[in-house]
């Protein structure tokens, strides 16, 4: 791979700019991360965070609803913003010579967004749609029930809200989060494409130098919820979910986990999809992903099987978790490593990914990890390296939750 040399400006005001130039390609990215996200929604009034995110959009600076929107299509943009669960995250791409407009545009967004109190009823409608559908949708239910069970609050907390949480907000409270939130300290804005340094350097401090910075407003931290939780829904199939703690993107161990993970449930030729799947039967699609929040990591597992096998199928998937430690074949682990050069040349390629990875790496590590660094760090694994690492962080302390029309019995002998 071609050497990566990644700029950082620490701007006055706590702003941080990460800019990787990419000479091979005609586009431009940006991911700008704005603390804000669901951790700092007031606890009755969850889904503020996402309400603002659908109000930010609806007129900025001197362009309204409409002429916002037709502004950003006519720059060709392919963009997406989003809730995180520290950070709302604006992330878009376009041809390059349109990067410096579409940077100006999103410092109004983020810094002087018209927020209409005509829009509130519409924006608050929209979100609450966002969580119907996450309720009509098995496997989303599950994970996100899972995910509140497994990993402290607010961590846990869905990042969409809920909808009793929307019911309980005012426009008041939202330009209240937009105002006690919205800042340049901590804020990061990863750039990648075919960029001159100095020029986007430049525009940035112009357009984002004068933005003041303010005090970090802080949450609430509370415990996790329980181990074991059943959710009854009257569908065709039992959705099963379980996790387990590992370790987080800024342990030394997280590419050992990853690469440990994607033995047990990474793809089609992994352990989970072979055993449940193709050998027995029990599912048609079953998985597992490390997942990681600043501070803890935790693997998330997922299959959908018929009731009447659901209970067979939860055996057979905590028995290959379990019997991972030790087992770890050369052959799994080469068939890893070849999936990750595979992903690293395509995210070598993309500014899109590039400029999503400078700010995700700057959050979660301070530094930015280069794809050739990743490529040494997966290359240097070995089964022994992948062995230590799950004696020291064994699959146990399992958290298990059922989606369906029963629960199964989870205190029978040899399940946890």
């Amino acid at each position: 791979m071609p050497e990566q040399l990644v700029h950082t400006f620490a701007l006055p005001n706590g702003l941080t700019l990460l800019i990787e130039p990419m000479a091979d390609v005609q586009s431009a990215a940006f991911s700008l991360l704005v603390p804000g996200g669901s951790v700092y929604d007031p606890a009755d009034q969850a889904g503020c965070a996402s309400v603002l995110v659908e109000l930010l959009l609806r007129g900025a600076g001197n362009l309204n609803s409409e002429a916002l929107t037709n502004a950003l299509d006519n720059l060709g943009l392919q963009r997406h913003e989003g809730v995180g669960r520290q950070h709302i995250s604006f992330h878009a791409a376009t041809l390059a010579e349109n990067l410096p407009d579409s940077l100006r545009i999103y410092a109004d967004i983020v810094r002087r967004p018209h927020l209409p109190n005509g829009e509130f009823k519409a924006a608050v409608a929209g979100c609450a749609q966002t969580l119907l559908a996450i309720e009509d949708d098995p496997y989303d239910k599950a994970m996100l029930e899972l995910r509140r069970m497994c990993f402290p609050s607010p961590w846990g907390n869905p990042s969409d809200g809920t909808l009793e949480g929307l019911s309980n907000l005012g426009m008041k409270h939202v330009k209240q989060h937009f105002a006690r939130c919205f800042r340049p300290n901590g804020a990061i804005l990863g750039v990648a494409g075919k960029v001159d340094v100095a020029e986007i350097k430049t525009l940035v401090e112009a357009a984002f130098g004068d933005w003041k910075s303010k005090p970090d407003p802080g949450f609430t931290t509370g415990s996790r919820g329980p181990h074991q939780g059943h959710v009854e829904q009257q569908i065709d199939q039992t959705h099963l979910a379980i996790a387990y703690d590992s370790v987080p993107c800024r342990h030394p161990d997280y590419y050992t986990a990853w690469a440990a993970n994607w033995v047990l449930g990474g793809g089609s030729s992994a352990r989970l999809f072979t055993e449940v799947r193709e050998r027995r039967g029990l599912c048609y699609s079953v998985h597992s992903q490390l997942t990681s929040t600043r501070d803890d990591g935790r693997v998330l597992c997922h299959a959908g099987v018929t009731v009447d096998r659901a209970q067979e199928a939860l055996e057979v998937i905590l028995q290959e978790i379990k019997r991972l430690p030790g087992s770890i074949q050369e052959s799994e682990l080469n068939r890893c490593k070849a999936g990750v050069k595979s992903e690293l040349i395509m995210q070598q390629e993309s500014s899109s990914s590039r400029a999503a990875g400078l700010s995700n790496d700057w959050f979660h590590l301070g530094r930015v990890v280069s794809l050739d660094e990743v490529r040494q760090k997966i290359e240097a694994l070995t089964v022994n390296s992948l062995h230590e690492h799950l004696e020291q962080h064994p699959p146990q302390d399992f958290t298990i939750l059922t989606l369906g029309p029963r629960p199964l019995e989870l205190d029978r002998e040899g399940i946890l």
